[in-house]
């Protein structure tokens, strides 16, 4: 977890962030519904295939369950001993995305452009909560930030902060940059926590090429946004009951019932689970996904950013083969033009725009 020193050392690191981003979206979309894959039912399915401590993807059902652990329909290509490349999933879309956006628009492009690159790019089926509500809005010609605030009940739900990564990757050791790039993003579809946690993800994904822990990434992460907001309150609550040295169960169960009645989709109670997941890792890649994903809430959003950022701190290289090859370098992706693109060439790609005006 030292500096970026040579532009050898920043490649592995752009690739450990891709390559934690999807793995860690893997491990967490079979158990992807928070309202009934909880924090315990998690653990007890894990415990029931005799795969705790979690080291490797999800297993898949015991034979002869009975107990209705039902995963989500995708589980069969994204379980341990099925995987063949990525799944597609929009966590991994909206990556792709950002990448094309700033390929074709550069640093400069506006909120507008990010929407005209969702109607051009991403079908709208493939889209979800408030990037729906902002999709539909668009085709009905409504502008940013109307497209975010009319008949959208989603706005500080975590879709923004899904989005966030290629910000932070392309922005290396430049927090408050990837959180401009990250709320013109934002905006187009969310506002409050919402948009705040998009700048936060990607504040944290950019201070973690050069900040000298993880505690130190999400210390820093913290100054793009406002002190006062529920989502800065949260992170530092988890910081501080961490720093007690409560343990990661407890610290969640605390964490929980202080945000209670915001929903398994809402920005605020699934950076929370991050933080810890981030934290209790401490910089070890496994420990830092399976515990995020373990974690329950949103587990294939929260894996995706918690694998983004342990695969930065680790670099590709130290990442584990089996969360690696399984992966086969390739990507399923619903973007129009990116379906079985290799994760080393969106990794090569996305060098190439570090540095950029």
């Amino acid at each position: 977890m030292t500096p970026v020193g040579t532009e050898q050392e920043l490649a592995d690191r752009v690739l450990g962030g891709w390559l934690g981003r999807i793995a860690g979206n893997m491990l967490g979309k079979p158990v992807e519904q928070g309202d009934l894959w909880t924090r315990d039912r998690i653990d007890r399915y894990l415990r029931r295939a005799a795969a705790l401590p979690l080291t490797d993807y999800l297993p898949e059902p015991p034979p002869g369950d009975d107990e209705g652990f039902e995963l989500r329909p995708e589980w069969r290509s994204c379980v341990r001993g099925r995987i063949h490349g990525s799944c597609r999933d929009d966590d991994v879309d909206y990556a792709i995305l950002g990448l094309d956006l700033l390929e074709t628009h550069g640093f400069g492009f506006s909120t507008e452009q990010v929407g005209d690159l969702w109607l051009l790019r991403l079908p709208y089926l493939q889209t979800f909560t408030a990037e729906r509500a902002a999709y539909r809005n668009l085709a009905n010609g409504l502008k940013p930030p109307l497209t975010a605030t009319f008949d959208n009940p989603h706005q500080e739900w975590i879709g923004a902060l899904i989005r966030a990564d290629i910000f932070g990757w392309t922005c290396p050791g430049l927090p408050h940059r990837a959180a401009s790039l990250a709320r013109r993003d934002a905006v187009l579809s969310h506002t409050g926590n919402g948009v705040y946690g998009a700048m936060w993800a990607a504040a944290l994904v950019s201070a973690a090429f050069t900040a000298p822990t993880v505690r130190q990434a999400l210390t820093e992460a913290l100054t793009v946004i406002p002190a006062s907001s529920r989502l800065a309150r949260t992170v530092r609550r988890v910081i501080s009951l961490h720093d007690t040295r409560l343990s990661w169960e407890d610290t969640l169960t605390t964490v929980s019932e202080e945000t209670a009645g915001l929903g398994w989709i809402h920005t605020v109670p699934n950076a929370a689970v991050l933080t810890a997941g981030l934290l209790y890792g401490d910089g070890d890649f496994t420990r830092t996904i399976t515990l995020t994903v373990r974690g329950g809430l949103d587990t294939d959003s929260n894996g995706a950013t918690a694998g983004s950022v342990a695969g930065i701190l680790t670099g590709a290289e130290a990442i584990p083969a089996q969360w690696q090859d399984p992966l086969e370098d390739t990507v399923r992706s619903a973007v129009f033009g990116f379906d079985g693109v290799r994760i080393s060439e969106l990794a090569e790609r996305t060098l190439q725009l570090v540095g950029s005006e």
